[in-house]
């Protein structure tokens, strides 16, 4: 017989699993971005500006470490929960 998930465990590690599939697509498509722009632009590099790519690796990025956050942090919704319910039992 199966043993029962502990929910709490498994709610993380779906929250780690995703995060590995957003950090995979993440790579792959800034991977193609940068080289579509080394095909169409690299040689007119140097004008001064910035590569286009760099703009949505930030963008995505800063949702990426958000996500790296949520999944890996040491403060989930239940230890959040648990501190909070600690102040008020304080008074």
């Amino acid at each position: 017989m199966e043993t029962p998930r502990n929910e709490f465990i498994w709610k993380k590690a779906k929250k780690r699993a995703s995060f590995k599939v957003h950090l995979s697509t993440y790579l792959v498509i800034n991977a193609g971005l940068w080289l579509l722009w080394a095909v169409t632009a690299f040689p007119h590099f140097g004008n001064g500006h910035l590569p286009w790519p760099v703009f949505p690796m930030i963008g995505w990025g800063i949702g990426i470490a958000s996500h790296y956050i949520t999944a890996y942090g040491n403060l989930g919704e239940k230890e959040l929960a648990e501190r909070e319910y600690e102040k008020l039992m304080r008074g």
